[in-house]
């Protein structure tokens, strides 16, 4: 399937490489140049490198590569479906789900439920990927918004990268922050020590969170976080960088940390403009029970003390 883009003038200049991963979304920006480099996307019918500079009015036309990967099945899993139209659903995830198949999860994730629920999702990120725009880890849960068609897709995306969709979450973090109010601005990339971990690389990608403190407790905090952008594991990351890593966190946290079964953090709010009609939409969920369960405790032991 081929997808159009027409781009504007507040587009206007910018390389033809980044403009496509802000479009496409939940993408590597690396992957789109080699879609340029393999002929896959082409502007105004002619090919263009990965540096090229777009103009207002040019076409960007862009056709996925077919692959061999197997075809997902949809497998009739329960959905907490907190909106749905005809252009979008905003899923409350739950914690221990795949967003998409991959290596080593090839059932039981998020697409493999949409597809059973949904007649149509959008394209625009392969069969692999139909309808995510973006993505939370596997065992953090709470708020995705899924596109059902490109259109809403690309819109959604566009409010991604221009950052007028909002993102709060909530997190337990180790540490007592004394302050009220935060703000982590540090590139993210590649841990050049290890591949499968993200961390503050001078070269990586602009990274911007915001925290604000909720409430204190004897060793953590509890805090709320805001993204500015959408990096791979940002909040754990840049959380991790302020010398306050996520509790229950394996992969960022400290050696002794809670045994939760993962990062004590969940995504609790969705804001942005409807796709078709731009209508401000705002959508909020509870925090997870096990989250509840330790806020609780946390509390309990700071009145012991």
């Amino acid at each position: 399937m081929t997808n159009q883009h027409m781009v504007t003038e507040n587009e206007q200049n910018k390389r033809v490489d980044k403009l496509l991963t802000e479009l496409i979304g939940d993408i590597s920006r690396s992957q789109v140049q080699t879609w340029l480099a393999d002929g896959h996307v082409h502007v105004n019918n002619g090919r263009v490198k990965a540096h090229y500079k777009c103009q207002a009015e040019d076409m960007i036309e862009w056709s996925l590569p077919e692959t061999e990967e197997t075809a997902i099945e949809p497998e009739a899993i329960p959905l907490s479906i907190v909106y749905e139209d005809d252009d979008l659903l905003v899923v409350n995830k739950p914690r221990g789900m795949v967003i998409h198949p991959s290596a080593g999860h090839s059932n039981g994730t998020l697409v493999n439920a949409l597809l059973h629920h949904c007649d149509h999702l959008s394209e625009i990120n392969g069969p692999n990927r139909p309808g995510i725009v973006h993505r939370i880890d596997k065992d953090t849960s709470g708020l995705v918004a899924v596109a059902k068609n490109d259109q809403a897709h690309i819109n959604l995306a566009e409010q991604l990268s221009t950052k007028t969709m909002e993102r709060q979450y909530e997190a337990v973090v180790h540490g007592v922050i004394n302050h009220e109010t935060g703000l982590i601005d540090a590139p993210i990339g590649r841990d050049p020590n290890d591949r499968k971990r993200m961390g503050i690389v001078e070269t990586g990608k602009d990274a911007v969170t915001h925290f604000r403190v909720l409430a204190r407790f004897n060793g953590f905090t509890h805090v709320s976080c805001r993204l500015e952008t959408g990096r791979t594991h940002q909040i754990r990351v840049h959380m991790k960088y302020s010398g306050y890593p996520i509790a229950g966190d394996p992969k960022y946290g400290p050696r002794k940390t809670l045994d939760t079964g993962g990062q004590v953090l969940y995504a609790k709010s969705l804001q942005f403009n409807h796709p078709r009609t731009a209508e401000p939409l705002y959508f909020d969920v509870a925090a997870p029970e096990y989250f509840q369960e330790l806020l609780a405790q946390l509390k309990k032991d700071v009145d012991r003390s």
